[in-house]
Order: structure tokens, then sequence, then C-alpha cells
């Protein structure tokens, strides 16, 4: 008679204080994962064996994995057991059970102190970029050089002392280049700390998709609207630039 061959299925769980629930944002978007609460403890199963070896779950502090066999819980390797099977657990898949929630805020303007908490970190991964922000100061004797055709599909807007040109291809000028997700522009060469954080946040401070929201790598926006942004021509970029030095 052949062994049935789901007897060799491994299962995880894991158990993380409660205390430290904030750190699981980084598991968050694991949507396989089944989250349940016992008194202080947070109660994790589901995980794939890629999963258990993933540099997420062992940054975790206090975090604890098992291996259930027979009802009981082994620590991964583990020949002896460590503890019974916890039951009558209420389980929910945990981008669920882990609601993401933000303090109130302002627009969040460069510079002011009033920010919600979102991290933005390096990534490993590229990205064509599709925005500039440049100062208009250092890039305006260039300009003129610049022949017309390359502006036909770009957009621009002033931030500040500074212009911010979205389309591609991108202008050869200095400045700092940013890519697109979901209706963010984040620098170059940077993500969301908790990449499931993208459309909460569209959906929190751009319901009506109707701009973009320029990121900063201390977690700060501002919001650009479409209606900020023009056509470039060399025409606008020096109008606007003298009605700077005018006020």
């Amino acid at each position: 008679m052949a062994e049935n061959p789901s007897k060799h299925i491994k299962e995880f769980w894991a158990e993380i204080p409660r205390t430290d629930e904030e750190f699981l944002g980084s598991i968050r978007d694991w949507k396989n994962i089944l989250l349940a609460v016992d008194e202080d403890t947070l109660w994790l199963k589901g995980f794939t064996d890629e999963q258990t070896e993933a540099p997420e779950m062992h940054q975790l502090p206090g975090f604890l994995l098992y291996e259930l066999r027979n009802g009981l819980l082994f620590r991964k390797g583990a020949l002896v057991p460590s503890k019974k099977m916890r039951t009558a657990l209420l389980w929910t898949p945990i981008d669920k059970a882990l609601q993401l929630t933000f303090p109130a805020s302002n627009q969040n303007y460069f510079g002011i102190s009033e920010k919600i908490t979102v991290n933005i970190k390096q990534s490993a991964e590229e990205q064509p970029v599709i925005a500039l922000l440049s100062s208009i100061v250092g890039i305006k004797e260039n300009m003129a050089a610049v022949p017309g055709f390359k502006f036909e599909n770009i957009q621009w807007a002033v931030v500040g002392d500074k212009a911010l040109f979205i389309g591609t291809p991108l202008l050869s000028f200095p400045g700092k280049a940013y890519w697109m997700k979901d209706g963010h522009l984040l620098p170059a060469g940077f993500d969301f700390e908790f990449k499931n954080l993208s459309l909460f946040l569209q959906q929190k401070f751009n319901k009506e998709s109707n701009g973009w929201l320029l990121w900063n790598e201390e977690g700060e926006f501002l919001s650009i609207k479409n209606t900020d942004l023009r056509p470039l021509s060399l025409s606008s970029f020096r109008l606007t630039e003298k009605s700077k030095e005018w006020n």
C-alpha cells in the first residue's frame, strides 16, 4: 500500500509577544499566514518552507518558530517538543488582523514636524525612473540648450525652489530621480519598508487619484495635484523663473 504523502507535509507555527505586534508589519503582506491572539502572545501559522528561512522572520524580536508534529510544537530541528499545540484559537488572515492606522496629519509638506510614521528604505530592486527634482537656479542656464522636442512628453511643477519634471525620457539635468509606484513618486533606489502600505496611503491621502505623492527619504511627502502640472516649454520655465525673482 502506498504511503500517504501528506504525512510528510510540514506545518510551522510561531509565537511572538503581543507587545511586539508592530514588528509584524514586515510580513503583513504574506497573505497565507494566519494570526491568533492568546492572552499576551500572538500565534502565527501557515508558513511555507521558504518563509521560515526569510530574513524578515529572523529579524522579529522575541520570535519563536516551531514545527507541529502530532499535536506537539518542536523548535525547528529539535528532537524534543517545547510545548503542546494551543487549541481554541480564533485564526484570522494576518493582513486582516493587523489593521493599518495612522495619527491625524496635515499635508506633510517637507520640513513640517507633524509626520506620519512611514519608513522609506533602500531597495535592491531597480525601477525605471519617471521624474526628476532639480534646483531651478542650478538648471536655468541649461534650459536654453535643450532641444525643444525633448520637452514634448514632460510636465512640470514648482516645488519650493525646485522644479519637478515628470515624464520620459528624463532631462539630463542634475537633481534627484524618482520612480513611480501606485501614484507615489519615490526616490530612485528606495521603497516603502512595508510594501503593502503603498495602496493604503493612496486611499488615505489621494482618494480622488488626482495627483502624485512625492516622498523623501525621511518618510515625508508632498501632494502634487495634476492641476499643479503644466506642459514644459522654455517660455513657461522662463516666465516662472522671472515671477519667482519678482516675489
